[in-house]
């Protein structure tokens, strides 16, 4: 992974940070208190924290092409 795609995943990531953190917590904690799973409610975070990455890096990834195919980046 180049630096330049980590920058921008990081940018429109840090965006977007608190509100996505406050709605996976939420759901988290309101699977935790009606299943009283722990390992669930764990389980529903960390997937959630992976397509969270997964989706800043796609969502640069498809800036950049945008971008490049409107003329405003030079290409590789």
């Amino acid at each position: 992974m180049g630096s330049a795609k980590v920058r921008l995943m990081l940018e429109r990531y840090r965006r977007t940070f608190f509100v996505t953190q406050a709605g996976i917590l939420a759901v988290a904690i309101a699977i935790l208190l009606q299943s009283h799973r722990l390992f669930a409610a764990a389980a529903f975070f960390g997937a959630m924290e992976i397509g969270a990455v997964v989706g800043a890096l796609w969502a640069a990834s498809l800036k950049r092409r945008i971008e490049r195919s409107q003329g405003f980046l030079a290409p590789r």
